[in-house]
């Protein structure tokens, strides 16, 4: 953990401002149960929140605790002892595996309770403002130290490794963004292609015997396939700037090529056996894309 004094002032955290705090506990106190059954209301809406909170007994717990810190949060007193306090508390998140986006998104409550809090009861202009400053410093300072155990879980973890296994792990990250790269020239390729496609259907549709109803159809199957190519190159780009990897738009793209041969084959009388076996692939297909979508919502 840093150095608790270092820290204060790379904030530029003054002992005026800790006086200011420590002078708003009284009102904060006041609202410590509002407070307490907010922060449950927001952090229930993550959806995964049951899984760390499992019963009653283990709620009641941490509603005391969460309700504690709020509190001493207004202490005035931000020495070792409080720092080393955060970084427990920050140590017990890591080792319940609890996801720092979370914590990152529990201190947006936070910050707008307290904020509209002041802003309701504020009279004079200057101390509202110092109040802010001082409030501002400390709910940073707090996130700061809070998620500064993650950062050292990483770290410790990397550092453990021998020499081999850096090494090891190093050249696999290397490798992986090289193919990651090689994968989106391929999307590229596969759009440039889609794009042949259509340029030659247009000819078929126009210069040869096909049929009018076939050639506008064919055409269609081969908007599709390039927009779902589209698609996909979007989410690689997505994926080589740290999102998540987007499985369902490779279904969209299969889902795009097999619905073109439906398209053409939907006006051919001996292609019915054919058809079946198409559309069942893709009614499982979409299954998929459903139930990789309702996963991302739920992770989300």
């Amino acid at each position: 953990m840093q150095q608790h004094e270092s820290l204060k002032e790379h904030y530029r955290f003054t002992k005026e401002e800790a006086l200011i705090l420590e002078a708003l506990q009284p009102r904060m106190k006041e609202l410590a149960d509002d407070f307490i059954d907010g922060f449950y209301d927001y952090i229930w809406g993550f959806g995964t929140t049951a899984k760390f909170l499992k019963n009653q007994e283990i709620i009641d717990y941490h509603r005391k605790k969460v309700k504690e810190w709020f509190i001493n949060l207004f202490s005035g007193k931000y020495d070792l002892e409080y720092f080393t306090y955060l970084y427990k508390i920050g140590e017990t998140h890591v080792s319940i595996g609890l996801p720092t986006h979370f914590v990152n998104s529990a201190f947006t409550f936070v910050r707008t309770f307290i904020l509209k809090s002041m802003e309701e009861r504020s009279e004079d202009k200057t101390q509202y403002i110092a109040q802010i400053s001082a409030i501002e410093k400390i709910i940073d300072m707090n996130l700061d130290v809070l998620t500064s155990s993650y950062r050292e879980e990483e770290l410790g973890n990397f550092l453990s490794l021998s020499k081999f296994e850096k090494t090891i792990l190093l050249g696999l990250k290397k490798f992986n963004s090289y193919i990651n790269f090689f994968l989106a020239g391929s999307l590229a390729l596969v759009a440039f292609f889609a794009i042949g496609l259509f340029v030659y259907d247009i000819y078929l549709l126009f210069f040869s015997d096909i049929g009018i109803e076939k050639g506008i159809l064919t055409v269609l199957g081969s908007l599709l396939v390039l927009w779902a190519a589209i698609e996909l190159i979007h989410e690689e780009i997505n994926h080589l700037q740290g999102r998540g990897f987007a499985i369902g738009a490779f279904i969209m793209l299969a889902m795009a090529a097999l619905i073109r041969k439906v398209l053409i084959y939907s006006l051919s009388s001996e292609k019915g056996n054919d058809l079946l076996v198409i559309g069942t692939v893709i009614v499982g297909l979409a299954v998929a894309y459903w139930l990789v979508n309702v996963k991302n919502r739920v992770t989300l």
